[in-house]
């Protein structure tokens, strides 16, 4: 049996000419996901860069243990909201009238009513009624309105967060400037993209104001062109250092010390890749590391494998700062430019799932460091704000078996209170008070933030309106 080839090149009559690709129908094609060497003159001289293409996209193998993480947040994301909106105001506690006109930035679009919310965390918020001022349309007469604050219980749980971050304002301090240092060459973020990464790094609410000004040996708020932003003052040659790896040899638990007759990578439980992009991440390891603090992204070659290896060495520092060591893909791209990452940042994500797990859970995508995980998909190491975010979900849980004891309640007694608390949510959503556009905000991103989905929007919009804390919050009255 003969086989067919395809009309070969003409060989070459030096040696070092190229080489002869045979092609035939019955071979199987070669994949294209491989790296090629090109030469490059700079000033340095003549060197090679080795450089990949992914023609392909990588498929995505979800992992429950990491997944129920963003299943946990996304359950309480209206109470972390509200409680913000709460402790924003000078008294803490806001009118239901007012609290409607927020329905956007609590994420609950009509027919959803805010109060079955607020009464579904009987431990996290309570309702109660205060007086109307007198007027002369019902002088004779009182009224009373309907408002929302924070149980004690909560409120307490909310002071010992405060006080916490005040504690460890050097160190969120340290965070900023470490960011600062990432961004090349300017070393200056705008704070209109700090809000987002704000609550995954544990910012306090109100840093901008206060984090941001309360060290001006470090960095400084300078106003630009898109808006304010906070430049770099000091370099810190002691934070400039990248995140320490694990180390991976105690975690295979070998008897016998000898070296690997093959070559190991270190992937996540069920986790199984194709050949050729196992071989890709096994090559990928052993370029030489590159410093994402003291490389400019200007030096590299785009396509190159060492602007691959620096890119993601900076979101490994990013997610490292981070409080869970996970955070929002959207979040990430906010800085593309800043930080020198590529366009298709995603596809890259996906493309190292030896140190990133991208989740599709919820609206948007989550990305995980997963050397920050255990192989039960718990932390490392966890920080003091998680221990007090494990607090709250303490509190959820009680409130939660508070309202099923409540249904039971209601199932055998009076059916007709159900009917009660559906009237009050429609007569507070037809009421109209003309504070239709009290909270419309503009939007402070730049141009350069073109692949951000469009229900980022609900970050983007801010409700506090003053700075005050929580002394003696649970022993006084609304007033």
């Amino acid at each position: 049996m003969s086989i067919a080839l395809a009309p070969l090149i003409s060989t070459p009559t030096h040696i070092d000419g190229p080489p002869v690709l045979l092609q035939s129908r019955f071979l199987r094609p070669l994949p294209k996901h491989i790296f090629s060497i090109s030469t490059n003159t700079r000033k340095l001289g003549t060197f090679a860069v080795i450089t990949c293409s992914s023609s392909s996209p990588h498929k995505i193998v979800r992992d429950r243990r990491l997944d129920k993480h963003v299943v946990k947040q996304n359950k309480i994301r209206f109470v972390q909201k509200l409680k913000t909106l709460l402790l924003s105001k000078p008294q803490h506690f806001m009118h239901i009238q007012v609290l409607y006109k927020c329905r956007s930035y609590l994420s609950l679009h009509k027919p959803r009513s805010i109060l079955l919310m607020i009464r579904r965390y009987p431990t996290i918020f309570e309702l109660f009624t205060i007086p109307t001022p007198p007027t002369p349309f019902h002088a004779t007469g009182s009224l009373t309105q309907l408002c929302v604050r924070l149980t004690p219980a909560a409120a307490a749980l909310a002071k010992k967060e405060i006080d916490l971050k005040k504690c460890m304002s050097i160190s969120l301090a340290a965070k900023l400037q470490k960011l600062l240092m990432l961004a090349s060459p300017y070393h200056r973020l705008l704070l209109s993209k700090l809000v987002h990464l704000g609550p995954d790094l544990g910012l306090p609410v109100n840093f901008r104001s206060h984090l941001c000004n309360d060290h001006p040996d470090k960095f400084k708020v300078v106003d630009t062109s898109y808006g304010r932003a906070l430049q770099l003052v000091t370099w810190d040659s002691d934070l400039a250092k990248a995140l320490p790896l694990r180390d991976v040899d105690k975690s295979h638990g070998l008897i016998v010390d000898r070296p690997p007759k093959f070559k190991h990578l270190r992937l996540r439980k069920g986790l199984n890749i194709k050949r050729h992009h196992h071989e890709y991440l096994i090559k990928f390891r052993e370029v030489p590391d590159v410093c994402p603090y003291n490389t400019n992204v200007d030096d590299l070659v785009k396509v190159s494998i060492e602007a691959e290896k620096r890119a993601c060495g900076v979101v490994r520092e990013v997610l490292g700062m981070t409080v869970e060591k996970r955070t929002l893909v959207d979040h990430l791209t906010h800085f593309r430019k800043e930080f020198g990452l590529p366009n298709k940042l995603r596809g890259m994500l996906v493309r190292h799932p030896e140190m990133f797990y991208v989740s599709l859970k919820g609206e948007r995508d989550s990305v995980f460091l997963v050397e920050g995980y255990n192989d039960k998909g718990g932390l490392v190491d966890k920080d003091a704000i998680s221990l007090i975010k494990d607090e709250l979900m303490e509190l959820v849980r009680e409130g939660k078996r508070l309202r099923r004891e409540r249904i039971k309640e209601y199932v055998n007694g009076d059916v007709n209170q159900i009917f009660e608390h559906q009237l009050d949510d429609e007569y507070c959503d037809d009421f109209e008070d003309g504070l239709d556009d009290l909270f419309q905000v503009d939007d402070a991103s730049s141009e350069d933030d073109v692949d951000v989905d469009d229900d980022e929007s609900e970050d983007e919009m801010e409700f506090w309106t003053a700075d005050s804390t929580l002394n003696d919050l649970a022993d006084s009255g609304p007033w």
